[in-house]
């Protein structure tokens, strides 16, 4: 299930009913003001909504706070067991901050946090990932997921004591099957809102795989308002990605390119077209489904549940509506009348949502 709270960080909301969020973690020094800032303004043109920064020590807040003014997103603090540390990024302008109330001390600390927090109405991070697990719930030998689940419910216990609610949980963990049970179980137990993410995923194509897999299956089943999909490397690419997992299953507008997997009566190249389709309606942000087939002989027939495709022939491709063949064109017309096809469909969508 969704959650049931909503927690706002600065304009965005997260949880309850609201879309889910996409977020992303800079990799730049955090004192160096200009680069850092050059990188979310890339990771937020690429669709993040959010951008967590690392406040390391006391040092980087002059420069998180300038970044923090001149953001057009929400900038979240990460910060790690110093509290003062924590207590100055909220000040400078966090709109949110990452914690770990075990890692931050005696417990007058963490107040000391909170307090601001509840001064300047911004929500905190809590929970726990698969190298936090508390010893005491090991030591129980109860299930890891479990464990995990159980770890971060002891950091949120924690915030509840203080009469603090405006939270967002994290658990994340490097299995994607622990995450799931952990996810899920937590969901069960509490209504605050989930950030959710499969740690330490690995490079590029291991993290997609194991991300897609691991965070598919919770949102499938109503689990997760907010997401990042964790890639060693560029940021940019996890932001894209998680976009592109949330339009594929349906909680973002934006079009989607299916492809037959080529047979021996392909007529062209269907890779290559998918992929010029894929550049083609990338500023398309309407939920289209749009098939790319190798051959005219059952392509359209096989894809008659897209809302527009192309059949491909030997001298161009066959542009088809709904299983019906409508047009077909030489390779160099190709493109002029797929995008002349499929902007009558968006406009003749919006005449019809207009008049209802």
């Amino acid at each position: 299930m969704f959650s049931k709270y909503t927690v706002f960080v600065k304009n965005v909301p997260i949880g309850g009913h609201n879309p889910v969020v996409i977020q992303s973690m800079t990799n730049t020094n955090t004192l160096d003001t200009e680069k850092t800032i050059k990188q979310i303004i890339n990771l937020s043109n690429a669709g993040a909504e959010i951008v967590r920064v690392s406040v390391r020590t006391l040092d980087d807040i002059p420069s998180f706070k300038k970044i923090c003014e001149i953001s057009s997103i929400p900038i979240v603090a990460d910060i790690h067991f110093d509290y003062k540390v924590a207590i100055e990024s909220i000040k400078a302008g966090a709109s949110k901050i990452r914690i770990n109330p075990g890692n931050i001390g005696s417990l007058w600390k963490v107040k000391e946090v909170v307090k601001v927090a509840k001064d300047y109405n911004i929500p905190i991070r809590v929970g726990a990932n698969s190298g936090s697990i508390k010893k005491e719930f090991e030591i129980l030998n109860m299930p890891r997921f479990k464990a995990l689940a159980e770890s971060a419910l002891e950091e949120v216990k924690v915030m509840e004591e203080l009469e603090f609610n405006n939270i967002i949980i994290s658990i994340k963990s490097t299995d994607a099957k622990e995450n799931f049970l952990a996810n899920k179980y937590i969901s069960e137990k509490v209504p605050y809102p989930l950030h959710i993410g499969i740690t330490e995923a690995g490079i590029y194509e291991d993290a997609l795989i194991l991300s897609s897999a691991g965070l598919g299956a919770l949102l499938l089943n109503n689990i997760g308002d907010t997401i990042r999909i964790s890639i060693a490397g560029d940021p940019i690419k996890e932001v894209l990605a998680a976009k592109k997992l949330l339009t594929l299953l349906g909680f973002k507008k934006g079009p989607r390119i299916i492809a037959c997997p080529t047979c021996a009566r392909t007529e062209i190249n269907v890779e290559y077209l998918a992929n010029k389709v894929k550049e083609w309606t990338k500023n398309i942000d309407e939920d289209i489904n749009v098939a790319v087939m190798g051959c005219v002989v059952n392509g359209p027939g096989e894809a008659k549940h897209a809302d527009i495709g192309i059949a491909g022939t030997k001298t161009g491709g066959a542009i088809f509506i709904n299983g019906e063949i409508a047009e077909t064109v030489l390779f160099e017309k190709l493109e002029e009348t797929f995008k002349k096809y499929i902007k009558n469909l968006i406009s003749e969508r919006k005449k019809i949502n207009t008049d209802s």
